[in-house]
């Protein structure tokens, strides 16, 4: 009887030690991300604070707004990791990046090697306005070069929530689910909390990623889980293990 009442789980309550985060924008001033070395240190040590060991950072390609470079994603990442080391951080950092699904997309996996999130696995977003045009044709040649798409936050893209059936066909046509982590808390809307909850009980998932930006997204790890079921959702977080360093 009192099981009906039994209080909801704080999301930081489970992440389980050692976890693995496969989306952040922890590199200072390279996007929308942390600002300053210092906000590195602190969004850091607050991340490995609930459990997190071990960071991929995914700081945006997106032209004309966010132009990173392989290069210059890489010398920040060098310098971030010495900055961490100094700062007595020993947790291994990586940094691949979150790309944009767009005509220069295309000319960076048919030109070169992109920045992966471990092997051949690459982390993709789409505009929160609309799929582009090409996407099913994107997703095709990329696969062709070798690559497996893993789409962050599906459940952001308002322009699906109406018609459920294109997450059915974005996973056919080879995509990977990866959860915002704030979406089960309410952080971006109850809308969002329910296309997560029902991708979850659907068990389209395969990764989560904390998406962290900043102190706010820090603080909402404080906040209860607002899922009837979270067995699908410790499911998806327990994934993250394959992206281990070394493994």
């Amino acid at each position: 009887m009192f099981s009906l009442f039994k209080s909801k789980p704080v999301l930081k309550d489970l992440i389980p030690d050692h976890h693995i985060d496969i989306h952040s924008h922890l590199l200072p001033g390279i996007d929308d991300g942390a600002k300053t070395i210092e906000d590195t240190l602190r969004l850091t040590r607050a991340l490995e604070g609930i459990g997190i060991s071990e960071f991929i950072t995914t700081p945006h390609i997106i032209q004309h707004v966010w132009d990173n470079t392989h290069e210059q994603i890489l010398a920040k990442k060098a310098a971030t990791a010495a900055a961490l080391e100094e700062n007595h951080i020993t947790a291994p950092f990586r940094a691949a990046a979150e790309y944009l699904m767009d005509d220069q997309f295309v000319r960076l996996f048919q030109s070169g090697e992109l920045l992966t999130l471990k092997d051949k696995y690459v982390l993709v977003e789409m505009s929160y306005i609309n799929a582009p045009i090409q996407l099913y044709s994107i997703l095709f040649d990329l696969q062709v070069a070798g690559y497996i798409p893993v789409l962050a936050h599906p459940e952001r893209y308002l322009f699906y929530h109406n018609n459920f059936n294109e997450y059915t066909k974005l996973q056919r046509a080879g995509c990977l689910f990866q959860l915002n982590l704030l979406s089960v808390v309410g952080y971006y809307g109850a809308g969002i909390t329910k296309i997560a909850e029902q991708l979850l009980q659907k068990g389209m998932y395969t990764y989560v990623g904390s998406d962290v930006h900043h102190d706010n997204h820090i603080a909402a790890f404080n906040q209860k889980v607002q899922l009837k079921d979270i067995i699908p959702l410790k499911e998806a977080i327990a994934n993250n293990q394959f992206f281990k360093f070394g493994e």
